[in-house]
């Protein structure tokens, strides 16, 4: 099946577009070819809970005048916990709701700034404290090594959890491809997707039945659709009196879908259900790559592009009637300045511009530089969707495009698009990675 897939993509799209999922074994992309600087190649994820790697404590005692709890861990290691911490999160039925792991103290009766008045270890290795009221919690070794709180812990912790690490690319990316009907009915399958799809930022789909409504079949997979103003799902056609630029034959410029949402969609479906005749084909660039390109080659650029907040418009009527408008950074960072969104659409950038007079042209001309940046061949893939074909796209990082196309009356271009969310999204893989690995909470 796989090697018939091939055949197929090297007759629509570029010999180096797209590569099979399968092929790569576990962890995925470690055997991915080089481009440029890059290399496709995700880091495993950090050990967690169960299958061998649980610790025994050594020992616990209490740090009274630092107000720490210390514990050393049977491999020399140690681990410091605030006192203040561990009450708020013991995880008694008193104090958290089990059957929801939900927190079930109110913070109004915390005391934070409580002593302890006894730790011990049980025989059954677990910690146990006993608080200046006599109440008394304990503490499994594995929930406390997971929430250690050391650097190298909580960097470990947050990539298990989200994930953020990500592989840049340029024109050289292969396409993480896989089966439709795979990823509908294989949690393997599935938690490959969804790990491509957050570490590379786009996977194709093959196979998909030619007719609509497989977007939401597919989005059920995951949990549920975003609803936008375009309503569930929406037709990518050439219309008369259109409601969007692209539901016309022309070119449609880099760009990423609904920066005039402060919260845009974070997630793209399009399944493609019949292409042109001529022309058509999609492009996609990495925003993530082109800002920290952009950070490196015109530093004021970046600067300007990821502080000043620019105006964005959408309106008309589709699932409803609409006046849409927003205020978003073209490049937003996060406090460490690490890029997590782009926010550009240059058909929907509002005439308005709320800067002062004397940032106007020093805007443009960063913008100017971001979007030739971004244009440069060599960070652009291109590739040709044919009736089946099913691609997922992250949009807040990726920028998309597709040029013009001749349009017949007998033979109209259609994509049948959907949008989902980042939570829904990764709520999925957690569940997927659970299943598949026995990963512990």
């Amino acid at each position: 099946m796989l090697s018939g897939l091939r055949r197929c993509l090297s007759a629509s799209t570029s010999r180096r577009a797209l590569w099979s999922l399968k092929s790569l074994g576990t962890p995925p992309f470690v055997s991915a070819p080089r481009f440029g600087h890059q290399t496709l190649a995700t880091a495993p994820l950090p050990a967690v809970g169960g299958g061998g790697t649980s610790l025994a404590v050594r020992r616990a005692r209490a740090l009274a005048h630092e107000r720490l709890l210390q514990v050393e861990w049977e491999d020399g290691s140690s681990s410091l916990y605030p006192f203040t911490w561990l009450r708020d999160n013991c995880q008694c039925p008193l104090c958290t709701l089990q059957s929801a792991r939900a927190r079930s103290l109110l913070l109004s009766d915390l005391d934070v700034h409580t002593g302890v008045d006894h730790v011990q270890l049980t025989e059954n290795n677990k910690v146990s404290i006993t608080w200046p009221d006599q109440h008394s919690s304990e503490y499994e070794p594995d929930w406390l090594k997971r929430r250690c709180f050391s650097p190298e812990a909580r960097r470990a912790r947050q990539e298990e959890l989200f994930l953020n690490e990500r592989t840049f690319w340029d024109s050289g990316l292969r396409i993480p491809t896989a089966s439709f009907e795979e990823v509908l009915h294989d949690d393997k399958a599935a938690l490959a997707w969804l790990q491509a799809l957050r570490r590379v930022g786009i996977v194709y789909l093959k196979g998909a039945p030619v007719e609509q409504g497989q977007v939401a079949k597919l989005s059920k997979r995951i949990g549920y659709l975003r609803l936008t103003f375009y309503g569930h799902t929406w037709q990518v056609q050439d219309k008369p009196m259109a409601n969007n630029v692209a539901y016309t034959s022309g070119k449609l410029s880099l760009h990423t879908d609904y920066p005039a949402l402060h919260h845009p969609p974070g997630v793209q479906f399009l399944h493609c259900l019949q292409q042109a005749c001529e022309g058509g084909e999609s492009e996609v660039v990495d925003g993530f790559h082109m800002a920290e390109q952009l950070r490196r080659e015109d530093p004021e650029a970046f600067s300007i592009l990821s502080s000043l907040r620019v105006d964005f418009t959408d309106t008309g009527a589709d699932y409803c009637d609409f006046c849409v408008q927003s205020k978003n950074r073209i490049i937003d960072v996060d406090s460490e300045g690490k890029v997590v969104r782009i926010n550009y659409n240059n058909a929907t950038r509002d005439s308005v511009l709320d800067l002062p007079v004397h940032k106007v042209q020093p805007f443009y001309t960063s913008l100017k530089s971001f979007v030739e940046l971004m244009n440069r061949p060599e960070n652009v893939v291109t590739y040709r969707m044919e009736p089946g074909d099913l691609v997922t796209f992250d949009n807040w990082r990726l920028l998309h495009g597709r040029r013009s196309y001749v349009s017949h009356p007998d033979y109209l271009r259609h994509l049948e698009g959907a949008y989902l969310d980042w939570d829904e999204v990764m709520s999925r893989l957690r569940i997927l990675r659970k299943a598949v690995h026995g990963d512990a909470p």
